[in-house]
């Protein structure tokens, strides 16, 4: 099949690459001239482990390419549309620049086109897609569908080309049968439904794993005070067979990026529209935000004030795997560290330069001895790999001060048994913790 992805950051890059990948014949539509360009040359926006040479096969082979012009989804039988939703600090979403560019594609579409959205939209942005387009072109046959994303930064790849299920919303068979051969020689395990319960699927997901998150989060905030175990809390969580081994309760960071707080913020809206009131959903992202500081929270109790400190950070990306700092837990700290006074020297193997704004706030060394160096305290924010194959009693000797704080006990073994005074989310303190 032909088809054309319109927008190429990190989930059109991985969907054309990967359709492309099993045989259909794809062109990436992006209006950023830069972003295109360095795609011709095989070089994606975002690291991905095995994208970069995903793409370039792929282009060798011109089942793959890449365009400015719009007019490209010309000839195409799916038109989809993979822009990343921008997403400002308040986590509000720019949903009328994805709708702007979608419609961008409309005088171009053939009959009987299937247009499908993965973008993350709040539910009835497809339906208004449809009027649009129905308004602009009466004439000509095209079908809407809703396929919402399910990508993981760090394994992409493995998830688009490996999924456990696919969710598509169509609105007639004629859309399914489309969508059905597009996703042929990816696979058969697709959830069919309306338009409209798709994308409410993916709103509903992603607030089910950020209310899961900010939970065991809140539990081990009370683990912490009563003597209780956070992680023995989840175990015996994991072991029940009404809750499972696989459920989202690893007590640890705050969750970061936009991709669960925008749906959050999604269903917070649309409730207040339709006159609901949320609770539950309403109190998630005040939990988490309060829980973003829990490293800030610990080193203050520790060492007192934090002016005139140094503080290492072991990682700077959204996630291992990547080289992505937009919305990274581990910047945000960074930041709020250093603008109240602190001296931040952080590591990160993606990262061999900065952009102009994080540079003045963070020095960026060039291993992770050198980051630790003369600091008071070492944050562990970004889990990459190569963490746990150091010589951890070499590496942290040059610390002022043996204070190590891993919220997700990622180096929990290998810290064992070591004198090194070791902070993780949910373990027993009796110092106080009282919210701000």
């Amino acid at each position: 099949m032909k088809v054309c992805v319109q927008g190429l950051w990190h989930l059109g890059v991985v969907t054309a690459a990967c359709l492309a990948e099993r045989g259909h014949t794809v062109v990436g539509v992006d209006r950023d001239p830069s972003l295109v360009e360095g795609l011709l040359r095989g070089v994606p926006p975002v690291s991905e482990p095995g994208l970069a040479e995903m793409v370039a096969r792929n282009l060798g082979a011109g089942r793959l390419c890449f365009t400015t012009d719009p007019a490209a989804v010309a000839g195409a039988e799916v038109a989809w549309i993979a822009h990343d939703t921008p997403v400002d600090a308040a986590d509000r979403a720019d949903v009328e620049s994805v709708m702007g560019q979608a419609q961008q594609l409309f005088p171009h579409l053939d009959d009987g086109v299937l247009v499908l959205v993965s973008s993350q939209l709040p539910v009835g942005s497809v339906a208004r897609l449809e009027r649009a387009f129905k308004a602009g072109r009466p004439a000509v046959r095209a079908h809407f569908g809703c396929s919402p994303e399910n990508l993981r930064l760090g394994k992409a790849i493995e998830v688009f080309t490996a999924p456990d299920r696919v969710v598509v919303g169509v609105r007639d068979r004629a859309a399914q049968e489309v969508a059905a051969r597009l996703l042929a020689p990816i696979t058969d395990r697709i959830e069919w439904m309306s338009v409209e319960s798709a994308e409410m699927t993916k709103h509903a997901l992603n607030a089910f794993l950020a209310v899961s998150v900010t939970f065991a989060n809140e539990i081990a905030a009370v683990c912490e005070r009563v003597g209780a175990d956070a992680k023995e809390v989840e175990r015996g969580l994991k072991s029940e067979v009404r809750i499972g081994p696989r459920a989202y309760l690893a007590p640890g960071a705050a969750f970061a990026g936009g991709t669960l707080a925008r749906d959050v913020a999604f269903l917070d809206g649309i409730g207040r529209e339709n006159g609901l009131e949320l609770g539950l959903l309403s109190s998630v992202r005040p939990s988490n935000e309060w829980h973003k500081h829990w490293a800030w929270r610990q080193l203050e109790r520790r060492i007192g004030s934090l002016a005139d400190q140094t503080v290492a950070v072991w990682g700077l990306t959204y996630k291992p795997g990547t080289n992505t700092l937009r919305r990274s837990a581990a910047v945000e700290l960074c930041a709020h560290l250093a603008n109240g006074g602190t001296r931040v020297q952080a590591y990160d193997p993606a990262i061999r330069e900065l952009p102009l704004d994080l540079a003045r706030l963070i020095v960026l060394r060039n291993g992770p001895a050198a980051a630790v160096e003369g600091a008071s305290a070492l944050v562990v924010a970004t889990e990459w790999p190569e963490f746990r194959g150091l010589d951890l009693r070499s590496v942290l000797s040059g610390m002022r001060r043996r204070l190590v704080l891993d919220p997700n006990r990622f180096l929990a073994n290998e810290l064992a048994g070591s004198d090194v005074d070791y902070v993780a989310v949910g373990v027993p303190s009796t110092e106080g913790d009282d919210r701000e």
